[in-house]
């Protein structure tokens, strides 16, 4: 009886600590619908987060772009012929409108774009990704990653 007790308690723990969006705090739930927006190639609701003084910079890659108009255009740019392309989050914290996601990035998509015309590629690149905000309007002032390019140099050396 006391071990089916225990049985039930641990396995109702982990759902008890996971926590519903509603009780993340704004800030982190805002960063996930931007992320969700970027991975889903929704240019139209990417958009809506920026105006003409949001940054993007991919600091590993030594690249920034300013305003809405050259960052979609980046991202329209990166993103074409994509098949797959998502953010796992493995940890995320912010402090103030400061959020940093820290986790993977799954891409799928033609190896032309990285020298291997006629394959599909798959990577899983290493990365945090910080996004400062401005919530009284609604928009991400600042877009940086810091990617491990080097585990996706070794992911594409064997493909």
């Amino acid at each position: 009886m006391i071990k089916q007790f225990l049985v039930s308690i641990l396995m109702i723990l982990p759902l008890a600590t996971q926590a519903a969006p509603g009780d993340m705090p704004v800030e982190q739930q805002m960063a996930i619908k931007y992320i969700q927006a970027l991975t889903d190639h929704d240019y139209r609701t990417l958009a809506s987060f920026y105006n003409r003084d949001s940054v993007f910079k991919d600091r590993t890659a030594s690249k920034t772009y300013t305003g809405r108009r050259d960052i979609i255009e980046f991202f329209e740019r990166a993103h074409r012929g994509v098949l797959e392309y998502d953010f796992n989050i493995e940890h995320m914290y912010n402090s103030g409108s400061l959020v940093v996601m820290i986790g993977n990035y799954h891409y799928r998509g033609p190896g032309s774009l990285f020298g291997k015309p006629g394959k599909v590629i798959e990577l899983a690149i290493p990365g945090v990704t910080t996004v400062k905000l401005d919530l009284a309007n609604h928009r991400v002032k600042e877009h940086e990653d810091l990617m491990d390019y080097q585990t996706m140099q070794d992911q594409l050396a064997t493909q």
